[in-house]
């Protein structure tokens, strides 16, 4: 009987994760949509990036990648910044240049070419023990990647989670 009640629980988590994630997707596909139909453009868009997974931005940085191309076509001088405040974040250490050497370039990309904003939580990196000199140059370390979210926020930006 306990088995069953723990087996219960864990499938119950679990799919409120898988639901969890398929609502943000959802979601950020009908904000896009929403702001790609705006007469005039927005003042800027802000992508949060927090995940409990150290190769998440594998993923999410391509995908914002587009979403950003997307707003990008429709309204060209659109701001964008992008604040990554979970584990995720660590991709971005320098000493993981190799391993994770498409989200390296990637990010140079987004912050050089595309001139898009990226923060890291420096808030979060100290918890884990990470100090800001072990992230590249290029790379932004805000002091809380939440109270940035919020600055913007409250500039104007429509905030995106992914």
């Amino acid at each position: 009987m306990m088995m069953n009640k723990f087996t219960l629980i864990i499938a119950l988590i679990l799919s409120n994760l898988l639901f969890t994630q398929a609502t943000l997707a959802e979601n950020s596909k009908k904000q896009i949509e929403h702001i790609l139909s705006l007469k005039k453009a927005p003042i800027g868009i802000i992508f949060e990036i927090v995940t409990g997974s150290a190769n998440s931005l594998e993923w999410a940085l391509p995908k914002t990648y587009k979403l950003i191309k997307k707003l990008r076509a429709r309204f060209p001088k659109l701001e964008i910044a992008i604040v990554t405040h979970g584990n995720e974040q660590f991709a971005l250490k320098t000493s993981n240049n190799k391993k994770y050497k498409k989200v390296h370039s990637l990010t140079q990309q987004l912050l050089q070419k595309d001139a898009v904003q990226l923060h890291v939580c420096g808030t979060y990196a100290n918890w884990k023990n990470v100090s800001e000199e072990e992230f590249p140059k290029y790379v932004d370390v805000t002091a809380e990647g939440p109270a940035t979210i919020n600055d913007y926020i409250a500039l104007g930006y429509i905030l995106i989670k992914l």
